[in-house]
């Protein structure tokens, strides 16, 4: 029994014995790779540091990826304040990094100026017509808005409600051909947009919709198969008895649609329709491409380039300032609905 405590007495002070063989380098170096987790014949590491090392790395690499996303708005709301109206500073904020909002009482030669001093430009004098003849007489910030609201609010609603009845029709009703339709139109995806422009605008030129509102309104009120394809992702998990009981009391197609499938389908309709509305918020190609800059139908995207392109070329803070006004609605309203939004998307693959 003696020896064997003997034996591990010895077997214990080994470790230590192996560490003072090695250089004092040697030793150290063991010692800084132990630090981060590595093990050596000098020292062993923790397992708990080691983790702890990782987790570290991990959040610097996930902070840095952070910042990289936020810092692009940041940058657009703190230089919205800053004073740009001169030669010297047009366009200097252009090619630095803002990292406070800048006052715009700083250059006291100036009057009327002050910390809402781009916005009051862009509110009262940014889009009316002046020395840039590509802004029609009657548009100002105002009409930029109200086109917006009017291009992202009538087309969303009931582009909508029409790729729901199409998600309805593909995933709930039986019919010859139901598959291969639907298909087909997933097919369609494939096509780049740019590739069938040429022959869009040639199209609305000749049936009239060019260069007015009917151009960003009606190809909208007929649906998206994109949403049409999540919405019946969303309608696979709804049981079908509720439908066959629904006709077993006389109730056809419509009738179901409207009093059972719009409100269980309603959190991926509302998902659906908030994304909608962010992509036709921020619909710039399609005014730019669709639409004459001197035309009063032009969206606030389309707007903000002309601003950017001629009389504000060197004096880019109204130009920020109504950036931060575009951006701001949407990410209101991502801000209050992200929940809904990622849970529908989270639902959309469950199926019966």
């Amino acid at each position: 029994m003696k020896q064997e405590i003997e034996m591990k007495n010895e077997t214990a002070q080994t470790p230590e014995l192996q560490e003072k063989q090695y250089s004092s380098f040697r030793y150290a170096l063991g010692a800084v790779l132990a630090f981060f987790g590595f093990s050596s014949r000098t020292h062993h590491a923790s397992q708990k540091r080691a983790k702890l090392v990782g987790d570290i790395f991990v959040y610097i690499v996930l902070l840095f990826g952070a910042f990289l996303m936020v810092y692009p708005f940041w940058w657009m709301l703190a230089g919205s304040f800053a004073f740009t109206s001169n030669l010297q500073t047009g366009n200097a904020i252009l090619n630095r990094l803002v990292w406070w909002p800048e006052i715009s009482t700083a250059n006291a030669n100036e009057t009327g100026v002050g910390l809402f001093y781009n916005y009051k430009i862009m509110f009262t004098e940014a889009f009316v017509k002046s020395d840039y003849s590509n802004f029609h007489a009657n548009f100002n910030y105002w009409r930029a808005l109200g086109n917006n609201l009017f291009y992202s609010i009538v087309p969303v609603v009931v582009g909508v409600i029409t790729s729901a009845s199409a998600a309805f029709s593909f995933a709930k009703i039986n019919w010859i051909g139901r598959n291969q339709v639907f298909f087909f139109l997933l097919a369609a995806i494939m096509v780049p947009g740019a590739s069938i422009t040429t022959t869009q605008y040639a199209m609305y030129t000749d049936l009239g919709m060019a260069n007015n509102w009917s151009v960003m309104v009606v190809p909208g009120l007929f649906g998206s198969i994109m949403t049409a394809f999540f919405i019946r992702q969303f309608l696979f998990g709804l049981p079908t008895s509720i439908i066959e009981a629904a006709k077993i009391d006389g109730a056809g197609y419509f009738r179901i649609f409207c009093s059972f499938i719009l409100p269980l389908a309603m959190p991926a309709i509302m998902a659906q329709a908030l994304l909608s509305f962010m992509g036709a918020w921020n619909n710039y190609m399609g005014s730019y491409i669709f639409i004459n800059p001197q035309s009063e139908w032009i969206n606030m995207p389309h707007a903000m380039q002309i601003m950017s392109a001629g009389t504000y070329k060197s004096n880019q803070g109204p130009v920020i300032a109504a950036s931060v006004m575009c951006v701001l609605p949407v990410l209101i309203l991502f801000a209050c609905f992200q929940k809904l939004i990622i849970g529908s998307l989270m639902l959309t693959g469950s199926k019966e």
